[in-house]
């Protein structure tokens, strides 16, 4: 594939971008690449990845710094070195850092708290259909939840018919 910018050299860079819903692509050899101010990182390790996602989630979120100062009665770790090191000290930590870990996590999967999983593609569909229930009404629930959270009552009763026929 050839550079899209300089339509000579072949196209090492490849970009996707995802904006409100809106996929692009991007393909550039390296010198437009450089040229275009896109920094080129061969591997990035996940600690990096979530101390990026930290540190982004700390300062659009002002967390005060008495907060991120407690400590973990168990670890002794505080919320200030998790995001430096975007490693937990213990298992306790889940819940005594709940509310923050909680706001990252929403923020890094789109507000979505439910791992769903993946469904290999060999399965039967009648298996996939078992697989899919759960996640549906789970899905369902919190859709209800909402609706009757907005006050949306019309719709709040259409969610629970929706529901009681799955079940």
């Amino acid at each position: 594939m050839q550079c899209q910018i300089c339509k000579t050299k072949t196209a090492t860079v490849h970009l996707t971008e995802i904006v409100d819903g809106q996929r692009t692509e991007s393909h550039l050899c390296q010198n437009c690449a450089q040229k275009e101010g896109v920094t080129i990182k061969s591997q990035l390790s996940l600690n990096e990845l979530l101390g990026s996602l930290i540190a982004a989630h700390q300062q659009d979120e002002n967390i005060d710094s008495e907060k991120s100062r407690r400590a973990c009665p168990n670890c002794g770790i505080t919320m200030e070195q998790f995001r430096k090191q975007a490693l937990l000290g213990c298992p306790n930590d889940y819940e005594f850092f709940g509310d923050d870990l909680r706001q990252i996590i929403e923020k890094t999967q789109d507000n979505n708290l439910t791992h769903k999983g993946k469904v290999p593609a060999q399965t039967q569909t009648s298996s996939n259909a078992r697989l899919e229930e759960p996640n549906k009404a789970e899905e369902l629930k919190r859709q209800l939840s909402l609706a009757v959270e907005k006050e949306d009552y019309e719709l709040a009763a259409k969610i629970r018919d929706q529901l009681k026929t799955l079940q």
